[in-house]
């Protein structure tokens, strides 16, 4: 079997709380101590991801806001361009790539200006076909989208789309159940094998994008067949924020990317019927009567 090589994305997401020496004290953890592949951030325009009604809106949870409303919240959680910019020097100074899920086509049109390897659509906008579009024609790096909360026509819908536009072999799609946290029982994971079935001719690649508890279905997912795996990432999942009870700590996410690189390993047929490993147990303890 002709196995991909697994691609570990350590997801902050918006879980710096705003602060820009800690985002990058996460490029810092997530490369050395984690030795994920990518770190991958959130930018966001409120003023035009979000109705005036919902940006004027109390936060659902005020205990995580970071602002009197909802719109002031997302605003106070955004980094400029120019730090997005000095974000990627640090992972590229660090030893690994750098990313940003975008939400919006503004974002979209910041984020592509930076080229980094990857963008990422997260499943609240993957029928952004505005944003989606222009990137088409105006990004050439990998898009990578989350199938969470998508119905099977929708997702049919995207695949044909990225064809028509021949960006269909850029496109890594991703199984995921939208929610935080996800219960086992949710993850579904044998979606993966539904979507690489129907579409792994069709696309780059097949991703996994968890939002639950543990790592031991990460490895269940990579060995079903998707070789990205994502998981949201955090320096303390006490902090302040909506994201963090969904997050892996970094003793997690570095257990989770060497467990996943081991499956990788290990996932192989025997090269030989007796392997050298095995001749000298064989010729020690091996039944020799008949």
């Amino acid at each position: 079997m002709n196995r991909k090589k697994p691609r570990i994305i350590a997801e902050v997401g918006c879980n710096h709380k705003g602060d820009f020496e800690i985002a990058k004290k996460f490029i810092k953890m997530a490369a050395i101590f984690c030795k994920v592949d990518v770190v991958k951030f959130q930018k966001r325009n409120p003023k035009e991801c979000l109705t005036e009604e919902q940006y004027n809106a109390p936060h659902p949870n005020p205990l995580n806001s970071y602002g009197q409303t909802y719109g002031q919240h997302r605003e106070f959680l955004e980094f400029s361009l120019e730090q997005h910019k000095e974000l990627k020097r640090f992972c590229e100074e660090m030893g690994v790539e750098y990313s940003t899920s975008v939400w919006d086509l503004t974002s979209a049109r910041e984020i592509a200006s930076l080229k980094p390897k990857l963008i990422k659509i997260p499943s609240a906008c993957n029928n952004h076909y505005t944003m989606l579009d222009w990137l088409c024609k105006n990004y050439d790096g990998e898009i990578h989208i989350s199938l969470g909360m998508t119905t099977h026509d929708e997702e049919e819908k995207l695949i044909q789309f990225f064809k028509e536009r021949n960006r269909n072999k850029d496109l890594v799609i991703y199984a995921c159940t939208s929610g935080y946290p996800v219960p086992v029982e949710d993850l579904c994971l044998l979606e993966i094998s539904r979507i690489k079935k129907k579409y792994e001719d069709a696309v780059k690649e097949i991703g996994f994008s968890g939002h639950h508890n543990g790592i031991a279905m990460d490895v269940a997912a990579y060995t079903l067949g998707a070789s990205t795996i994502e998981r949201h990432f955090t320096l303390n999942r006490t902090w302040k924020g909506t994201d963090h009870a969904a997050s892996l700590e970094p003793d997690g996410m570095r257990r989770l990317a060497r467990d996943i690189r081991n499956a990788y390993k290990a996932l192989t047929y025997k090269s030989e019927e007796i392997l050298d490993i095995e001749k000298s147990q064989r010729k020690k303890l091996k039944y020799k009567g008949v």
